[in-house]
């Protein structure tokens, strides 16, 4: 269940300081959906977003869920029913994993086996095996392992509001794109109510149903959908901020899911090389693309070395941008492997379908 969350004249004024941090911030964020707040550095954002959780206190306006005054509740109880995720996770180091994404329902009395279960829900959910991580330590993990697991500490309480900070802002572009598309498939199952803070357009696109750009003391610049932002954009600041090539950044709003994928020539890793080679030539390729007992993309053959495989390098999701796609492709050259939501093979993007999605897209901008 998701909730709405709703500001009315939010200001913040530090002591000591001549204009406030925030400015009188009003907005609706509707229940179940995306609201990404863009902008530069300092403008706000950060405090406008732990002002709904009050990490910080407002001085003056309001901020309701569902109705209700945040200011009205007790500041614990009101973060605990609200998932929080940061930049660098913000693991404790001597906690397990899983001690880590059981602490809030453990502070909300579950008992032991409701919040044992949940964890390993929570890990599965997230893509990290339960038998694998749970005993593991922070310091153990990878950074892009590491938001996994903050991701899934935030939801463990099934919170209706997820407030994430820069959550991927800390990781390589492949690893933050890779948690970006994986976000999205959780909004899919999930639908929470997620306010989420960068300082990247191009992220804000990709996730945003809506995007609030803004300006110095968190002004709202334009509050819309990413495609009348991108169409539209309100003045010369926020066309500056969406910056050149919006036509490309376009591309950021189609995912792989809506184009037609084509198919690639599969064998298994165990499969004798003869026969990969016998099966390629029958089918008039020159490469062939092994899985996996599990459906999985390994390594690419080529039909007059089948036997000296060359590792998948980036793949995308179904959840991927063309964007991701194009990137990919021009990493790997001709095509990018797509896979499910269990890593399994489901088809290729090929370059010719982004370029023709790119050509339709500037069409469509000149009529």
């Amino acid at each position: 269940m998701a909730s709405e969350i709703e500001l009315i004249d939010v200001t913040k004024r530090y002591p000591g300081t001549g204009q406030p941090a925030v400015d009188s911030v009003s907005m609706t964020i509707p229940a179940g959906e995306i609201v990404v707040f863009v902008g530069p550095s300092g403008c706000g954002k950060t405090t406008t977003m732990r002002m709904i959780n009050r990490l910080i206190e407002p001085t003056s306006g309001r901020i309701t869920i569902d109705g209700e005054d945040t200011l009205s509740l007790d500041p614990d109880r009101l973060r605990r029913g609200i998932g929080y995720a940061i930049q660098q996770a913000g693991l404790f180091p001597h906690l397990t994993v899983g001690q880590n994404v059981g602490m809030v329902p453990g502070l909300l009395g579950w008992d032991k086996t409701r919040s044992s279960d949940r964890v390993d829900e929570m890990l599965d959910l997230v893509g990290l095996d339960p038998g694998d991580f749970r005993d593991r330590y922070p310091r153990q993990l990878s950074g892009g392992q590491q938001q996994r697991v903050g991701v899934a500490r935030a939801l463990a309480a099934d919170p209706p509001v997820l407030l994430m900070d820069e959550p991927f802002g800390a990781v390589d572009p492949i690893t933050r794109g890779n948690l970006q598309d994986e976000l999205m498939r959780l909004q899919a199952e999930l639908r929470k109510t997620i306010v989420f803070v960068t300082h990247d357009f191009g992220e804000a696109v990709k996730l945003g149903d809506r995007i609030a750009v803004l300006g110095p003391q968190s002004r709202i610049l334009q509050y819309d959908t990413p495609e009348q932002i991108l169409a539209n954009p309100a003045d010369d600041t926020v066309a500056g901020f969406i910056g050149a090539g919006a036509s490309l950044k376009q591309l950021t709003l189609l995912r792989v899911r809506e184009v037609e994928l084509s198919k690639a020539v599969t064998a298994s890793v165990t499969d004798d090389p003869a026969d990969i080679r016998a099966k390629l030539t029958e089918a008039g390729r020159g490469f062939a693309l092994l899985l996996d007992d599990r459906g999985r993309p390994v390594s690419w053959v080529h039909a007059r070395t089948p036997g000296r495989p060359t590792p998948v390098g980036d793949s995308v999701t179904l959840q991927s941008t063309l964007q991701d796609a194009l990137e990919a492709i021009l990493t790997e050259g001709g095509a990018a492997v797509v896979t499910g939501s269990r890593g399994e093979y489901v088809g290729l993007v090929e370059i010719d379908t982004v370029m023709s999605t790119v050509r339709r897209l500037r069409e469509e901008a000149g009529a």
